[in-house]
């Protein structure tokens, strides 16, 4: 019986993620998934392609408290504002709008990563929409609500990157929000269509086309190499030359996760691997 064996949010976006035992799970995802997002001082989103010192900035949200650390500097607590300043940002060449975090928030950032960058926030009139298979709706993720992967899909990647001489990558590096135990055959999220797990129900939008962030060492914060790309490149590539791994998921029902929580599946499909454009789609 396949299990959620992890969740896992993102409360920044390109930032470190959370484990959870229990999730609150929106249409938009895991709540506060990828709530915030920080901007450098024309907009543009900062990304642990350019800077994977992000990994190592830890955010924690409680109420409505945002406390973001990192090793050496004192960590920020700051009021969540969802009145702020709006400003206009951009996620991979996309116009959003962003609500400013006030100028602690900026100092702190900008400390952080040498250069002039601010906090902003999702406005709670926010209503973007993702395509997909089953569209749906996100914060600031790169597209769809959730991103699911299993460890059998992790299993048979790390066998081929060990038939290398390279070393096995954790899963962490997918940046996933529900790793999922007990699958047999790698890469069965690709072929789910609909499935319910805890009180929630989720809609398959796509498969997901990685990127350099995969290489970026989520512990340390530094790049490490070509893998896991370069081996995905010989079993999980698209016609125009992306590799997939995982799949995104919209959220049809709202509801409540928890590790341990069985899956269970209502509707199944054919893997999307190999449609060329289609399977290359990252955004919207």
């Amino acid at each position: 019986m396949a299990r959620i064996s992890e969740l896992v949010h993102y409360p920044v976006k390109g930032c470190a993620g959370v484990p959870l035992s229990t999730a609150e799970l929106t249409h938009a995802g895991i709540r506060h998934d990828r709530s915030f997002m920080v901007v450098d001082d024309s907009g543009g989103f900062r990304s642990q392609r350019k800077d994977p010192r992000m990994a190592r900035v830890r955010p924690e949200v409680v109420d409505d408290v945002l406390r973001l650390s990192t090793d050496g500097i004192e960590p920020l607590t700051v009021k969540i504002d969802p009145d702020g300043p709006r400003l206009d940002v951009t996620l991979h060449r996309l116009p959003f709008v962003g609500v400013d975090q006030g100028e602690p928030a900026a100092a702190w950032l900008t400390e952080v990563f040498g250069s002039s960058s601010r906090l902003v926030r999702v406005p709670d009139d926010h209503r973007r929409e993702v395509s997909g298979l089953t569209p749906g709706t996100s914060g600031f993720a790169d597209s769809t609500a959730v991103l699911m992967a299993s460890t059998a899909s992790l299993d048979l990647l790390n066998g081929r990157i060990l038939e290398t001489g390279s070393e096995p990558v954790p899963i962490d590096r997918f940046r996933p929000n529900l790793v999922i135990s007990g699958w047999t055959e790698p890469h069965t999220e690709d072929r789910v269509r609909a499935v319910r797990a805890g009180t929630a129900e989720l809609g398959y939008a796509k498969v997901c086309i990685r990127c350099a962030v995969t290489t970026v060492d989520q512990g340390s914060g530094e790049k490490r190499g070509p893998e896991p790309l370069r081996t995905l490149a010989g079993y999980r590539r698209a016609d125009d030359g992306g590799v997939s791994f995982g799949a995104k998921f919209s959220v049809t029902r709202p509801g409540v996760l928890n590790v341990g929580d069985e899956l269970d599946v209502t509707a199944w499909g054919e893997a999307e691997q190999g449609l060329g454009e289609r399977l290359a789609t990252v955004l919207p």
